[in-house]
């Protein structure tokens, strides 16, 4: 029986990369995302070069947590898992919230993650060895760490609150990671580097993703942004498929896989222990696993 893998948000840029990668080795891969006739698209790609079972697409909105446990319940009856990559991302330039009234960078980039990944964990556990793969970002060198509430005081700043995001998912990785040592289960993150994706085209143009101090050399900003987006989404994909699949790693675990498809030091802050607990406890506030569908 083939290995399943699940990449979220794998209908374009780096996770339709990641999911064509994942089926060039033989994985039976579900994407996820938003619009079907994207979904079908990228099945087709996928489909081009798998040399496993067929591809497939199921749709969910990540910034939704009622979607989320929907999926993750749909997931569960179709048996093990193998590989999940939780590649979903989002960045805006205004303050927004979702359906939940949560904060939307925090719920996309941490919460949605967070969530489907511990619902999954007894299918991880049946298909072990298996790897979580969660999908972080340099732009935790920005993040303010401050998680005694989802909202910190002060103003949004998109690029600043995506890198908090993903500094809070990745505190969460490397927990998971000691929590799951020794279960068959490994958990890896992956840094991409930089890429010119929907995200980083609709964003990064814009100087209002940054702190006012920033916008003053907004050029200069601007221009280290577009020399760090320059890369292509297939390159980018190199750090999550080395984490989902590379034989070096196996029986590894609690690993940073950098751009370049090889482990790098974690960013600063993620292992803090204040900032760990403080990120424990806003995950499991607002994303309870006892909550219904």
């Amino acid at each position: 029986m083939s290995q399943r893998a699940v990449v979220t948000a794998g209908t374009g840029g780096i996770g339709l990369e990641t999911a064509k990668g994942l089926a060039e080795r033989g994985f039976a891969v579900t994407v996820v995302g938003r619009d079907p006739g994207r979904g079908a698209d990228a099945v087709a790609q996928i489909a081009a070069v798998a040399t496993g079972p067929a591809p497939r697409f199921v749709a969910a909105d990540l910034s939704s947590l009622t979607q989320v446990r929907a999926l993750a319940a749909r997931l569960r009856t179709e048996g093990s898992l193998s590989v999940l990559v939780n590649n979903v991302g989002a960045m805006s330039a205004e303050r927004a919230h979702t359906l939940d009234g949560i904060e939307t960078s925090f719920a996309v980039n941490h919460l949605s993650p967070y969530l489907l990944t511990e619902l999954l964990i007894d299918a991880l556990r049946a298909g072990a060895p298996s790897r979580i793969v969660n999908v972080t970002s340099a732009a935790i060198g920005v993040a303010k760490r401050n998680f005694d509430t989802v909202e910190p005081p002060g103003g949004y700043y998109g690029f600043h609150w995506y890198g908090r995001a993903k500094l809070a998912n990745l505190a969460y990785t490397l927990h998971l990671a000691e929590r799951l040592r020794g279960t068959g289960i490994s958990v890896f993150a992956a840094d991409p580097g930089g890429a010119a994706t929907a995200m980083t085209n609709g964003t990064m143009t814009s100087p209002k993703i940054v702190s006012p101090p920033l916008r003053l050399l907004w050029p200069l900003v601007r221009r280290r942004f577009e020399r760090s987006t320059a890369g292509t989404a297939r390159t980018a994909a190199r750090a999550s498929i080395h984490a989902a699949t590379d034989a070096s790693l196996a029986e590894q675990t609690g690993l940073l896989i950098g751009p370049e498809a090889r482990p790098v030091p974690a960013f600063r802050g993620a292992t803090d222990p204040k900032t760990v607990e403080n990120v424990l406890r806003l995950s499991r506030e607002l994303a309870p696993m006892d909550a219904v569908i």
